[in-house]
C-alpha cells in the first residue's frame, strides 16, 4: 500500500517545529539561570563586606580594650604610690606629734617657751595632688593667720605687761568706752566686778565674774582691740591691759606682771562654771533614730492641760477673765493682761508697769517711806542738787560698790554707812593688807579720810587693789560724800 502525498508533506514541517519550540525553550532556560547566578552573587558579596566590616569593628574594639587596660593599670599604679606616700607622710605626721606630746609631757614649761606666738600646732605637710591648682603656704602666711591663744597658753608670745602700765595703756586706749577702771560707759559693756550674780535676773557677766579662761581676755585684746583700730596694740600693751582687767576684778596684786612665765598662775573665778557639751553622746541618739510612724504610744493620748489654763487662749466668750492667769494679776491688783509672760513670773503694776514684787499697798492719804535714801543731816537735805550731782559721779563707783536697799559685797564693799565706819569693817569681805592694818590700828572713814582716799586712792593706801585713780576734781570729791551720807 502506498503512502499518501499529504503526509510526507506534514511530517518535516512538524519536525521543524518542534525543533523551533525546543531550542526557545532552553534559550528561555538559559536566561532564567543566569538571573539566579547574579542574584546569588550579589548576596554573596553584601555578605563577605558585612563580615569584612564585622571583623574590622571588632579589631578597632580591641584596640580600645588594650588602650583603656594600660590607662586603667597607670592610673591605679600612680594611684599607690600616692597612697603610699600619704601613708609615710602620715606616719612621720604621727611620730612627730607622739614626739610633741612625750615633751610636753615631761617639761610643759620648756614645751611653753619654745613656743614662737605664731605656731600652736604644725603647718600641714605638702600633699600629693594632681589638680594642679595652688601651691605650699609659705612659712611666713601661716604665721600671720596662726595667732589663737589656747587655754593652757601655748600659742602666747613673749612679752610682758605690769598692772600700773596696763592702768595707763587701758586709760589712753579703752576707758573712752569701759571706763577708767572698767566699771563701763553707755552701753558699752563693764568688764570688772558682778561677782555672784549669774544666779540673779539680770546677771552682770564680766571678765571677773563670767570669763572662764583667761587666753579668751589675752585674745580678744589682741585681735579686735581698740574699737575701730584692732590689731595696732603691742603683744607687751595686751599683757598689760590684760594684767590691768585683772586687777580691776581683784584677782591679781598690784605687783602683777602678766607674761607667758606667769599666765598659768591665774585663777579665773567661772573657770568651773563650764561644762563640756555631752549633748552629740547623751541627746543625738535620742532623736536622730528612725521617726514612729505607727504604734508609738502605749497608752491612750490624754489630753492634761489646756492653753486656757495659762492665759493664752480666751475662753469661748473671748474673755480672759477664768484664766490661771488672770485670777493671780487680778489677786494682786495687777491689769494689761499680755504683758505677763508666765503666771507669777513678774507682777504688772498699774498701766502695766513690770515690777520686781507687787506694790505695796498703804491706807489713804498716808505716805510710804522711801528706803532708797534716809538724809543723815540737815546739810545734806537741804543741797538736793549735790546730791544729785554726787549719785551721777557716783555711776563710776557702781560696778564694783552697791549701796542702798539689798547693796551686797561685790568687788568692793558696799558702802552703806560707810561714813563713820571702822576702815576694813564690812564683814565677808577680803580687804587688802593695806585696808587690814587700817583697821588694826582702829581708823575710821570719817569726811576728811574719805576725801583723802578718793582724791588719791594709791596714796592714801599704798597697795590697795582698788584700780579707781581718784577724782580729780574737789567738788566731785564732795559731791559723793553728800550721796553717800544719804545711805547712812
Amino acid at each position: 500500500m502506498s503512502k499518501s502525498p499529504s503526509s510526507s508533506i506534514f511530517l518535516p514541517a512538524l519536525g521543524g517545529a518542534a525543533l523551533l519550540l525546543g531550542v526557545a525553550y532552553g534559550v528561555a532556560n538559559r536566561g532564567y539561570g543566569n538571573d539566579q547566578i547574579e542574584a546569588l552573587r550579589s548576596n554573596f558579596e553584601a555578605e563577605r563586606a558585612a563580615v569584612t566590616a564585622q571583623a574590622a569593628r571588632t579589631e578597632e574594639l580591641q584596640s580600645e580594650l588594650t588602650s583603656l587596660r594600660a590607662s586603667f593599670e597607670d592610673q591605679l599604679a600612680a594611684s599607690q604610690a600616692v597612697a603610699k606616700r600619704q601613708a609615710q607622710e602620715t606616719a612621720a605626721e604621727i611620730t612627730v606629734l607622739r614626739s610633741q606630746l612625750g615633751s610636753e609631757s615631761k617639761a610643759p614649761e620648756t614645751a611653753a617657751a619654745t613656743s614662737t606666738g605664731v605656731a600652736v600646732s604644725m603647718p600641714a605637710p605638702e600633699r600629693g595632688t594632681s589638680y594642679g591648682l595652688g601651691r605650699p603656704a609659705l612659712s611666713e602666711e601661716i604665721a600671720a593667720w596662726d595667732v589663737d591663744v589656747l587655754p593652757d597658753g601655748r600659742g602666747l608670745p613673749e612679752g610682758s605687761g605690769d598692772v600700773w602700765t596696763g592702768e595707763e595703756v587701758f586709760a589712753d586706749k579703752c576707758a573712752s568706752c569701759h571706763g577708767d577702771f572698767a566699771e563701763g560707759r553707755d552701753a558699752w559693756p563693764v568688764l570688772a566686778g558682778g561677782f555672784d550674780t549669774l544666779a540673779d535676773r539680770d546677771p552682770v557677766k564680766t571678765v571677773g565674774s563670767y570669763w572662764p579662761h583667761l587666753s579668751t581676755v589675752w585674745d580678744y585684746v589682741h585681735r579686735s582691740m581698740p574699737f575701730g583700730n584692732a590689731g595696732t596694740l603691742t603683744d607687751d600693751e595686751v599683757y598689760a591691759i590684760t594684767a590691768y582687767i585683772l586687777y580691776s576684778n581683784n584677782m591679781v596684786d598690784d605687783d602683777f606682771t602678766l607674761s607667758r612665765q606667769t599666765f598659768a598662775e591665774v585663777d579665773m573665778f567661772n573657770a568651773d562654771g563650764f561644762v563640756v557639751d555631752d549633748r552629740p553622746s547623751v541627746e543625738y541618739t535620742l532623736w536622730r533614730s528612725g521617726p514612729c510612724m505607727e504604734n508609738c504610744k502605749d497608752t491612750p493620748v490624754q489630753i492634761t492641760r489646756r492653753s486656757t489654763d495659762v492665759g493664752v487662749t480666751p475662753a469661748d466668750d473671748g474673755s480672759m477673765a477664768e484664766s490661771q492667769m488672770e485670777l493671780e494679776l487680778a489677786r494682786l491688783g495687777g491689769t494689761e493682761w499680755g504683758k505677763e509672760r508666765v503666771a507669777g513670773s513678774v507682777f504688772m503694776g498699774p498701766g502695766g508697769v513690770v515690777r520686781d514684787e507687787p506694790e505695796p499697798t498703804q491706807p489713804e492719804g498716808e505716805q510710804v517711806a522711801s528706803t532708797d535714801a534716809a538724809p543723815a543731816s540737815d546739810e545734806t537735805a537741804a543741797d538736793p542738787a549735790l546730791i544729785a550731782q554726787g549719785e551721777g559721779v557716783f555711776k563710776k563707783c557702781q560696778a564694783c560698790h552697791q549701796v542702798g536697799d539689798g547693796a551686797r559685797n561685790r568687788s568692793g564693799p558696799q558702802l552703806n554707812g560707810v561714813l563713820g565706819r571702822d576702815i576694813g569693817a564690812v564683814d565677808g569681805f577680803a580687804y587688802s593688807n593695806a585696808f587690814k592694818a587700817a583697821h588694826d590700828e582702829g581708823r575710821v572713814w570719817d569726811e576728811a579720810a574719805l576725801a583723802e582716799f578718793l582724791t588719791n586712792p594709791r596714796d592714801y593706801f599704798r597697795g590697795t587693789k582698788m584700780a579707781f585713780r581718784g577724782l580729780s576734781d574737789a567738788a566731785d570729791v564732795e559731791a559723793v560724800i553728800a550721796y553717800l551720807r544719804t545711805f547712812e
